[in-house]
């Protein structure tokens, strides 16, 4: 038995232990020496990964502002409505006509009555007294439509009644226009009829009282009056609307939806019926 292990079996041990070392030398490094080399490799990726997304993030962000700003750049700007006062500023003042007051009266009832109602409110020429051309103060054009003012007035007699009616959009107006008219009304007596500080009840006994010859107020109160029977129409003989003259907006007293919707109403109540009779006049001033 011990012939067959042979003669030269230390000689294959000493081998064995030689080999054992080669081949611990040959094996590369565990993984415990390995492990610091990852963790390093790992937080310089993640600091680059962080980088490159704050990189990637202000990239972005920065073309986001400038579309915002160019599309404000872009962006069309809404233009202002224009108004009453920004046309009449850029034109120049032209004088009213009595087409022009018959053109905004077809306008004004057109959607309200009928066709024949319509035809009933046409004015002839001949209702008509000459226009005022913007040469004009108030005086001076009373004087040229009313030539025989000083004989008319002392033919009217009756109390509650004027013969002269001049038609304006405000109180302040109506009181400037008392001032302008001192150099034509003579002894003509003037009555304030507008509903700034002054009562209904009050005009109507100061126009019981005596003899008015000339009336100047507001289309609405002169209409109050007139429903309530407290201004007569009777006497009438001339109606001088304020026609051309602008407030500080530049608006005419037809500019005023509530003074030409009063004046459709006090036109509807009387005036018109003794136009068509030919015992009224108008005249634009």
């Amino acid at each position: 038995m011990g012939d067959d292990l042979g003669d030269e079996w230390w000689a294959h041990e000493g081998n064995s232990d030689e080999a054992e070392e080669e081949t611990r030398q040959e094996k590369p490094p565990t993984e415990k020496t390995k492990k610091p080399e990852k963790r390093k490799s790992v937080t310089e990726e993640t600091v680059k990964a962080k980088k490159k997304k704050t990189t990637q993030q202000k990239e972005c962000i920065i073309p986001k502002k400038k579309d915002t700003e160019d599309e404000k750049s872009t962006k069309p700007k809404r233009k202002r409505k224009k108004t009453i006062t920004d046309v009449l500023s850029s034109s120049e003042p032209k004088p009213g006509s009595p087409a022009d007051l018959q053109t905004l009266v077809t306008q004004h009832f057109a959607d309200k009555l009928s066709v024949i109602e319509q035809e009933d409110l046409k004015l002839l020429d001949s209702s008509f007294l000459s226009s005022n051309d913007l040469t004009h103060t108030l005086s001076s054009y009373l004087k040229q439509v009313c030539p025989k003012w000083s004989k008319i007035q002392k033919q009217h007699t009756e109390k509650s009644s004027v013969v002269l009616l001049i038609v304006c959009s405000s109180a302040l107006r109506a009181i400037e226009l008392i001032k302008q008219m001192t150099a034509f009304k003579g002894e003509a007596k003037a009555v304030k009829l507008f509903a700034k500080h002054i009562k209904m009840e009050e005009q109507v006994k100061l126009l019981q009282k005596g003899v008015t010859h000339i009336g100047v107020g507001t289309p609405g109160r002169i209409s109050a009056l007139v429903e309530k029977e407290g201004l007569s129409l009777q006497a009438l003989k001339y109606v001088v609307l304020d026609w051309n003259w602008r407030d500080q907006k530049l608006r005419r007293m037809m500019d005023v939806p509530e003074v030409k919707l009063d004046f459709m109403k006090l036109l509807q109540g009387g005036i018109l019926n003794g136009c068509k009779e030919n015992k009224v006049k108008i005249g634009l001033f």
